[in-house]
């Protein structure tokens, strides 16, 4: 797999989470953050309300770049098959389990769609991987995923802040590395465990940030977005 180039825009490397009900809130979001996103991710909530592909649609032709985050995870036949009818809809990345039989499903169908592995989610810490069975630590976990991840052929990983440097120490621009749980400062963690603020997760090797709560649920959203991308702006002056 070859190395990839690093020249990601700066305004596309906050990637704004559309963790609402339904479409007719999610355009409302869009329209209110104007300029200030480019890139959005539309995750399980929306893929429930019956509006996805129409708002997947609706983005794609106001030229916003999206990221579907359905963190597939079933049968590799079956995650084939639906990573093939979602080819050609525009979409940029798509998320699925790190298991290697469906990564590699997942890769043999993409096409243009970046696939992205989740490795360990943000919300879950040491003791709920105890509690799971798992009796490693956590960061060898996530590192053995990514390794997989690399292997079977993604474009990425998902992963947190926490973890984010190792990963690009050991595997550098084969893997992107977008990460959640961000949070800028003075802004509670809420359900995740893992979290970093917006300069910690770049400084750690992230390519790209999702945002979430703390844009959607701002007073003013735009000017939320628009500080963290002055913030973006400040660490990637070229």
């Amino acid at each position: 797999m070859a190395d990839i180039p690093p020249a990601i825009p700066r305004r596309e490397r906050l990637i704004a989470a559309l963790d609402v009900p339904g479409a007719a809130e999610a355009r409302a979001l869009v329209e209110r953050l104007g300029d200030a996103v480019r890139f959005y991710k539309i995750g399980l909530e929306l893929a429930t309300s019956g509006e996805y592909f129409t708002l997947l649609d609706w983005l794609v032709k106001r030229g916003k770049r999206v990221f579907c985050d359905l963190k597939l995870h079933d049968i590799p036949e079956t995650v084939r098959r639906a990573v093939a009818n979602l080819r050609g809809r525009g979409l940029s990345f798509l998320t699925v389990h790190a298991d290697r039989g469906v990564m590699e499903a997942a890769v043999k169908e993409k096409g243009d769609i970046g696939i992205l592995a989740v490795t360990v989610l943000t919300s879950a810490s040491q003791t709920d991987l105890s509690e799971q069975g798992y009796t490693g630590k956590l960061e060898d976990l996530v590192i053995a995923r990514a390794r997989a991840a690399m292997e079977s052929g993604c474009d990425g990983v998902i992963t947190s802040g926490l973890e984010v440097a190792t990963i690009k120490k050991q595997f550098g621009a084969k893997l992107l590395a977008v990460t959640p749980g961000v949070r800028p400062p003075g802004a509670g963690a809420g359900d995740q465990k893992r979290v970093v603020d917006v300069g910690q997760a770049f400084a750690n090797g992230a390519d790209y940030i999702v945002v979430g709560r703390p844009i959607r649920d701002a007073r003013d959203p735009a000017a939320a977005a628009e500080g963290i991308q002055s913030t973006i702006a400040g660490i990637f002056t070229d």
